[in-house]
């Protein structure tokens, strides 16, 4: 049985907020509608564009096989795949997590504790800010696929 690491609904807030670095590909900052996680991720544009206010699924999960068995080389694949059911698929590495402690708010509450996750796909990087829950299936050094489809 397949289980994601992570799923969910993002709204692009900005496309590259800091100004354009490369020619062929963007960073889109997207918030989350279920987790309410803040998104910082490298696109390939010139291959998937993507821009404001633009809706859509993204999923983080250890296999493109469905029945949950894992994927070491292009062969493993199944027939019928993850890959799909999603126009934008990258593989990649969990390199850094970083747990943030809670800082009191200007009310003198103390905000919610959030983790971040970083993630290389061969140099196109991910940032993922979430509450600890949303992350508990994460873990520094694991392989992992991203997908991505648009939604209307």
């Amino acid at each position: 049985m397949l289980s994601f690491f992570f799923d969910d609904t993002f709204v692009i807030e900005k496309v590259d907020p800091d100004g354009k670095k490369f020619d062929k590909v963007s960073r889109i900052v997207a918030q989350s509608e279920k987790h309410g996680a803040l998104l910082h991720l490298d696109v390939n544009t010139e291959i998937y564009p993507m821009h404001e206010k633009e809706k859509f699924l993204m999923v983080l999960s250890p296999t493109l096989n469905y029945s949950g068995a894992p994927v070491t080389n292009q062969a493993q694949v199944e027939q019928k795949s993850l890959a799909d059911k999603f126009e934008y698929i990258m593989h990649g590495l969990l390199y850094k997590m970083d747990h943030m402690r809670s800082e009191p708010s200007d009310g003198g509450s103390k905000s919610p504790p959030l983790v971040e996750v970083y993630v290389s796909f061969g140099g196109l990087q991910m940032m993922l800010r979430a509450d600890p829950t949303s992350c508990a299936k994460f873990k520094v050094d694991q392989n992992m696929f991203l997908l991505i489809r648009k939604l209307m």
